[in-house]
């Protein structure tokens, strides 16, 4: 669109209508259901969550302890409004594979102490949005930036659930029909839990198959501590301290912080679509961004994965209709109570990579349909040459240096090396391309300039909300 007068620009009314569909008081339905709604959202991110310790070498009991730490942190700061689940962030392992890349014990907290410096750029942003707003902040962040995002991000992590699947299709398929089923043609709790279900058999359909070995599950005790100290980034600071590689880590990590950053509010535009809820107005992308970097920055300290909104808890709530806040603080305490206990974290980190892969595909499909659906719903205009080149460089950049042979773009100075994921530099495009071509085609005026000149307060914000209200500011 080309620069308007205030009398031309409208602004979203606070929220959308309720879904006569959803429960957004879960409190009705129950305690018992309550549980077996927040149990479902555990293991919903288990997947993701469990497989980032798994490739890096960090710890499975400390993933889940801060994994539900940083949940209630990002509720408490978000004032227990928005129902995200802050799991193991995919987007880093570019960064502990740089340092850490054959899982070094003594190497991997260098890597967490980078990971902490990244979370430092959320505050940042989330400052940005404080002193001028969301509205005029959103202008860089409208829907064609981050739907191309959201739909990269599911088809990035698409490749991890291809790989699980391959191990025994046949569970695998189980898994996603058993989902299918459930969510289709269920009725009651069925047709609420369909991810937990599916896990539950399909589980159960490995252990028969004979695909899971539960020797690591008879070893492990049934109480302990989710770390060690020596592996956090507190145990860093003796006299073996390696200065150099923790400035070469925190330079190596830090730019990751801008897909992630991107991520989280397209993942709290998807959440607010599903929701009928305008969550980057109330209670504002300020407060959530700070919550997902406070959260990333106290669970890397501890040597636990970075947090980041979860897509998969999307996906759960897109499926359930399910979206009281409550049932997620519900997993995330689940989560706390589980990382003290070896033995069930065993039994996650035994789960057969097909029973993972079954249950990720459905959800990562939904990330992307998600991505697709805020499109649509924004009405964006993909006839205009400036929205098809912004869409077109995110997802080819995106998707191309991902599954490139190298992963990554890798830039050398000496001895330091800056590998930008695909995500990453996708995303500094798209933001840049955004902000610096003209509105419509033969506009000379890019959103930089049109936002510069309108006051904050009369900013439109490109919200993907379903069945949104819009007033008429007054001249």
């Amino acid at each position: 669109m080309s620069a308007k007068s205030s009398s031309d620009i409208t602004v979203p009314t606070m929220g959308g209508p309720d879904n006569p569909q959803a429960v957004y008081d879960a409190r009705t339905l129950g305690t018992p259901k309550m549980i077996v709604f927040g149990l479902q959202h555990m293991f919903a991110m288990f997947g993701a969550t469990i497989l980032v310790p798994a490739l890096t070498g960090l710890s499975v009991s400390a993933t889940l302890l801060f994994a539900g730490l940083g949940t209630l942190l990002f509720h408490f700061l978000s004032k227990w409004k928005v129902p995200a689940f802050l799991g193991s962030s995919i987007a880093f392992l570019a960064g502990y594979a740089a340092i850490a890349p054959h899982k070094e014990a003594d190497l991997l907290p260098y890597a967490c102490l980078g990971v902490a410096c990244a979370g430092l750029l959320y505050i940042l942003l989330s400052a940005l949005f404080k002193a001028f707003g969301s509205k005029r902040v959103m202008r860089f962040f409208p829907p064609i930036v981050t739907g191309p995002i959201v739909i990269c991000i599911g088809l990035i992590i698409a490749q991890s659930a291809i790989e699980n699947c391959t191990t025994n299709w046949f569970v695998a398929i189980v898994a996603i029909l058993c989902i299918i089923i459930c969510n289709i043609w269920g009725r009651g709790m069925i047709r609420i839990i369909p991810i937990l279900i599916g896990v539950i058999i399909a589980y159960i359909l490995a252990a028969i198959l004979g695909e899971v070995d539960f020797t690591k599950v008879a070893d492990a005790p049934w109480i302990g501590l989710p770390f060690l100290w020596e592996n956090t980034v507190f145990g860093l600071f003796t006299d073996a301290f390696d200065g150099g590689l923790a400035i070469t880590a925190i330079i190596t990590i830090m730019p990751l912080a801008f897909a992630t950053m991107i991520e989280h509010i397209g993942d709290i535009s998807a959440i607010s679509s599903t929701c009928n809820r305008n969550f980057i107005a109330e209670p504002g992308l300020h407060r959530t961004l700070l919550g997902d970097g406070l959260a990333t920055i106290l669970a890397s300290l501890f040597g636990a994965p970075a947090n980041t909104t979860y897509g998969e808890n999307t996906g759960v709530l897109a499926l359930t209709k399910v979206f009281d806040p409550r049932v997620v603080r519900i997993a995330a305490c689940f989560a706390i109570l589980l990382s003290f206990c070896p033995k069930f974290a065993a039994v996650i980190a035994v789960m057969p990579a097909c029973v993972i892969g079954g249950v990720s595909l459905v959800l990562y499909g939904m990330i992307s349909a998600v991505g697709i659906r805020n499109l649509v719903e924004s009405h964006v205009d993909l006839t205009r040459s400036r929205n098809i080149i912004i869409a077109a460089l995110i997802m080819v950049l995106s998707l191309g240096i991902s599954y490139s042979t190298a992963g990554a773009i890798v830039i050398s100075a000496g001895d330091i090396v800056i590998s930008l994921s695909g995500l990453a530099v996708g995303s500094v495009i798209g933001i840049v391309l955004n902000a610096f071509l003209p509105q419509n085609d033969n506009d000379e005026i890019s959103p930089v300039l049109e936002a510069a000149a309108i006051d904050p307060d009369e900013a439109s914000v490109p919200m993907p909300l379903e069945s949104v209200s819009y007033e008429k500011l007054d001249d």
